[in-house]
């Protein structure tokens, strides 16, 4: 059973499409990120779910319940969604016990002092009831947020770019105990952020999404590795491209010579295509005969990164910094660049 299915969903702002058409499935215990650029209807498609955005078509369904269709449309609070915004919207006025309680105002003294210890402990903060929002870090706010969402028992959770108040080492650390603990919980839930490494690191899945619809939704090693479009291709991570012809069933004719293909091309002999290069694709060698030529050297820390000029064309590869293989390379310096066996991917021109 899913967690949440959206079908044919479209939302227009005063003639503008902000999304388009859209389809998604969540499964049960599963965690997926809305991943994309400012404007692509991540915000929407999670305010349409909370039943926060009434201009919509198409259906959403949350563990087979009906929330929006042509002749449905469930009201936010009866949608059983548990909210975790940026700002963590707590209650200055209210201690940590009853920000967490706030929802809970139909159980009785007893039973909300047990759920609220029960999620306190969940989120490891059982010992701080008593203090007010002020007297706790950004990442204990966050964790009260949390838990807040949790003590609803909610049929799902949706996250609005919840760690990117923190700092780096703060956010990681929290991204990695809420991840587990859903896991622990078969909490399923959906997830926006700006940031691929967020993505990376909290979700199961992650749906990269452009223009109002999700232009593939994968594994972040498979979007990375298998990408379906230049856009997503580029929007993964840096990526170098050549023009190929291909030869055969198992060869390119490229700028680096004839590049083996380790499975069958399906294009015809003769067909122009864009090769893609991640930079750890390239090796790069000192040669004082190479044909290629050191542009520039960013070093960052276990890496160098190393933009060629080659063939007409830059490049960027990444070098070890590694004790056993540490070679520095400097402006000006004559290399040679080959391409590293691994799956190919293409593009039409």
């Amino acid at each position: 059973m899913s967690a949440l299915d959206i079908q044919n969903l479209s939302c227009s702002y005063q003639k503008t499409t902000v999304l388009e058409a859209l389809n998604l499935t969540l499964n049960d215990n599963e965690i997926v990120c809305l991943l994309g650029e400012s404007g692509c209807g991540k915000t929407t498609l999670l305010r349409a779910v909370a039943g926060l955005q009434t201009e919509l078509s198409g259906k959403i369904t949350i563990q087979q319940k009906t929330l929006n269709d042509h002749k449905t449309f469930m009201p936010p609070e009866l949608r059983k969604i548990g909210l975790i915004f940026q700002d963590y919207a707590l209650f200055p006025h209210l201690n940590v016990f009853d920000n967490v309680a706030f929802s809970l105002a139909k159980m009785s003294k007893t039973e909300k002092q047990q759920r609220v210890q029960e999620v306190l402990t969940l989120v490891q903060l059982a010992d701080m009831a008593e203090r007010f929002p002020h007297q706790l870090s950004g990442g204990q706010q966050q964790r009260i947020a949390i838990a807040r969402a949790l003590a609803y028992q909610p049929d799902l959770m949706l996250l609005d770019e919840p760690f990117s108040n923190l700092d780096q080492h703060v956010r990681f650390q929290l991204i990695h105990e809420i991840r587990q603990l859903f896991k622990q919980r078969k909490m399923s839930a959906l997830f926006v952020t700006h940031s691929k490494e967020e993505g990376f690191a909290f979700a199961d899945r992650i749906a990269l999404m452009q223009a109002g619809k999700i232009v593939q939704i994968d594994t972040a090693q498979k979007l990375y590795r298998q990408p379906n479009t230049v856009y997503v291709a580029n929007f993964m991570g840096q990526a170098n491209y050549i023009n190929v012809e291909v030869v055969d069933k198992y060869s390119y004719q490229t700028c680096f010579g004839l590049l083996g293909s380790n499975s069958v091309i399906e294009q015809q002999a003769g067909q122009q295509l864009r090769l893609l290069l991640r930079p750890e694709h390239i090796a790069i060698t000192p040669d004082l005969n190479g044909e290629a030529v050191v542009k520039q050297v960013d070093f960052q820390g276990a890496l160098q990164q190393i933009t060629v000029d080659f063939s007409g064309q830059e490049f960027i590869v990444r070098h070890s910094n590694h004790s056993s293989e540490c070679l520095q390379f400097n402006i000006g310096d004559k290399v040679v660049l080959s391409v590293l066996n691994h799956d190919f991917v293409t593009f039409e021109h």
